[in-house]
């Protein structure tokens, strides 16, 4: 990794996701877009079967470095800050290991999109969860209003990005917001306790469940479709057979 405030670490087959940014509760900047990115071009090419995401210094993530975005004219935010930031979080939305977000901070923002990409969201107890954009002028830009939708039901969002409603962790279990609270500081061991549940399951069949989930909830049809119709077609005796046909340079013969 080039960027030292995006961290990662793979132990066997669990990968260690973690912003190391502490100083800025973790906000994300362009060149860390860059780098989540490429983390998980990492991860997907790894051994690694789970993954956790989390952040350094007592905080998860407070979205989008107000700075970095704020000094963009109007077409680089579009063409850059939006679409770049799109990539690495449909990266991580779309990894095909189940992803586990600790929510050892405040999910305000774009952290609360980045939570959004998880499989399964562990916040500890004094977290605060949200969608402030529209009080800064902004909107929700990172999927904060069409993956969060989709996970989290589109009037949640309306309460959240319109209404400004901000929920302790206590509300946002209640609400499907995250799906276990654990005391403040045990966020992590709740991970690794998820991430060991996982590693006793088939990781093919892990793999393959995951994208007929993400298909059903829209995530990314087209290349799930492609790619299951693809694995079945590489265990075909016709690709056997196709193949062979062009290393003799002869007729390929389908007609058993």
């Amino acid at each position: 990794m080039s960027d030292p405030r995006i961290e990662l670490r793979i132990e066997g087959h669990l990968a260690r996701l973690t912003l190391r940014r502490p100083e800025k509760l973790n906000a994300i900047d362009e060149d860390m877009v860059d780098a989540l990115l490429r983390a998980c071009r990492t991860i997907e090419r790894s051994d690694a079967r789970v993954a956790i995401l989390s952040g350094e210094g007592g905080t998860f993530c407070a979205g989008g470095d107000i700075e970095a975005w704020s000094s963009l004219d109007a077409d680089t935010f579009s063409r850059r800050w939006l679409r770049d930031g799109h990539g690495a979080f449909d990266a991580l939305a779309r990894l095909t290991v189940p992803l586990i977000a600790v929510l050892n901070g405040h999910a305000l923002g774009g952290g609360l999109e980045l939570a959004a990409c998880a499989d399964l969201r562990i916040a500890e107890a004094h977290v605060k969860i949200g969608q402030p954009e529209a009080g800064l002028g902004i909107i929700p830009g990172w999927s904060g209003t069409q993956r969060a939708s989709r996970r989290f039901g589109t009037q949640l969002v309306r309460r959240m990005a319109l209404f400004g409603e901000v929920y302790s962790a206590d509300e946002a279990i209640a609400l499907g917001l995250v799906d276990q609270v654990v005391p403040t500081g045990e966020g992590g061991a709740a991970a690794q306790a998820a991430a060991a549940r996982v590693l006793k399951r088939s990781p093919r069949a892990t793999e393959l469940t995951k994208m007929l989930i993400n298909a059903a909830e829209h995530e990314e049809s087209e290349r799930v479709v492609e790619a299951l119709a693809g694995a079945v077609a590489a265990a075909s005796e016709d690709l056997t057979e196709g193949l062979a046909a062009h290393r003799q340079k002869r007729p390929a013969r389908f007609d058993r």
